[in-house]
């Protein structure tokens, strides 16, 4: 027994000898609209620039942090290694200096009162960090 063959613009299943054009995912006439896939390559692209974007100041954003930590420690590492003979207060200024040794000390005295090599001036926290001005 020979099928007859059925022509091109029908959708025919040899298999389960049915017509079946409503049933496939994709169109099955010369009327049909044209089905075009979905460029998702654009909107991938946009978002692999968006998560690079905010990953990248996120990263800016930490080292910035990291960066002024790291000064923090610093400058309270300098200060806590100077000279000094007296209990700082919290909330007050106080000024590091340095000697002619090479030696840091800690005052009370500003540097516009005095001729010592001012390193800076520095305010005690209530966290007990120092801070500089």
């Amino acid at each position: 027994m020979s099928e007859e063959k059925k022509p091109d613009q029908v959708v025919y299943n040899a298999e389960t000898k049915r017509y079946d054009a409503s049933i496939k995912p994709y169109a099955t006439s010369v009327g049909a609209p044209i089905i075009t896939p979905t460029d998702s390559i654009a909107w991938k692209n946009r978002s692999i620039a968006k998560i690079n974007h905010k990953v990248e100041a996120k990263y800016l954003e930490l080292k910035a942090e990291y960066e002024k930590m790291i000064q923090e420690f610093e400058y309270n590492k300098l200060i806590f290694d100077a000279k000094f003979t007296f209990k700082p207060v919290i909330g007050e200024v106080y000024h590091l200096y340095k000697r002619a040794n090479g030696e840091s000390f800690l005052s009370i005295i500003a540097p516009e009162q005095c001729d010592f090599n001012p390193l800076g001036s520095f305010y005690l926290n209530a966290d007990q960090t120092w801070e500089k001005i």
